[in-house]
């Protein structure tokens, strides 16, 4: 029962998520008993194909112009295609934009039932149950899907990273899509470049809330004070107060830093979905009856506006 996982890469890097779910891939045919495979789609990727060989698995390298944009209605079926020329049984991905929009599509063309935003698994063989979140993370749900091929998409933050084994192979691909026959073509893509880490791939994050009042300069400073990342809740992101794409939470991103600020967060189950796994929580809220301090490691009951500006003075002191 063999495991095909999909490669996720970006300007020649394979991105950190792809690696977690190269962990999940493994701990599942740990259970299986069968083999690991990685699907690397992309043009002029064959570099990145040997890097993810050091997982002990053999990579399938589709490499050609038509897959250079990473659009789901070129990637999926020859996704679908290397799930039956390998014979996997389970199909996974990260949940990312990119495996959110290939995988579903690869899954329907398969006939196979899938679990999403999964957190482990349980089980053996073809009767392997995912647990995955359900109701803001309130209640864990065990999934068994009936189908001969199950697909899945695992969350980043609950799965290592793969144990680099060696002694993986590379394969290469054919692919035998017809660009003139898309109804979908890439026009182009703008890229919010910023001197601060990927939101998801940052050691500290700095998010701010309704409690900002729409001012995130000191929220901004901190975080680059601490070379993270900045977050925001999503009453801060619906007031238009800041980028979308700074949005943590159930219906945002997925995070879990080994730092994480709240400031200005009450801390609703739909937050605490999106930050409930990085390992110290620190909560700035005026408020003592805040949720967030529930689950907080370090809580600060003060004025964020008076707080954060002496905390950065702290930092550069002590720097």
């Amino acid at each position: 029962m063999n495991v095909l996982i999909l490669a996720e890469q970006s300007n020649g890097v394979i991105r950190k998520a792809t690696w977690h779910a190269l962990g999940a891939g493994q701990e599942v045919a740990r259970r299986t008993g069968g083999a690991l495979h990685v699907a690397l789609l992309g043009k002029g990727v064959a570099a990145l194909a040997q890097e993810l060989a050091s997982s002990g698995a053999t990579v399938h390298l589709a490499d050609a112009p038509v897959l250079e944009h990473g659009l789901a209605e070129v990637h999926a079926p020859v996704l679908a295609e290397l799930a039956k020329a390998c014979q996997a049984t389970y199909l996974g991905a990260a949940a990312t934009a990119y495996g959110k929009d290939v995988l579903p599509r690869a899954a329907a063309k398969l006939g196979a039932a899938m679990a999403t935003d999964v957190l482990g698994f349980a089980g053996d063989g073809a009767a392997i149950v995912f647990r995955r979140p359900m109701w803001a993370g309130n209640l864990i749900a065990e999934v068994e899907l009936a189908t001969p091929v199950k697909a899945f998409t695992i969350r980043p933050t609950e799965f290592p990273v793969a144990a680099r084994a060696g002694g993986g192979a590379v394969v290469a691909a054919a692919v035998s899509i017809d660009p003139a026959a898309l109804r979908t073509r890439f026009v182009e893509f703008r890229e919010v470049k910023s001197a601060r880490p990927e939101l998801t791939e940052a050691r500290v994050v700095v998010a701010g809330g309704r409690g900002t009042k729409g001012d995130f300069k000191e929220v901004e400073g901190l975080a680059d004070d601490l070379g993270g990342a900045v977050g925001a809740s999503r009453a801060a992101v619906d007031a238009g107060w800041v980028p979308n794409d700074w949005q943590v939470g159930q219906t945002g991103k997925v995070v879990a830093p080994e730092l994480y600020f709240a400031v200005g967060i009450s801390g609703a189950i739909q937050h605490v979905a999106g930050m409930k796994g990085a390992r110290v929580i620190v909560a700035i809220n005026k408020d003592p009856e805040a949720p967030i301090f529930q689950i907080a490691d370090y809580g600060l009951v003060a004025d964020l506006s008076k707080a954060l500006p002496e905390l950065r003075a702290k930092i550069k002191a002590g720097k």
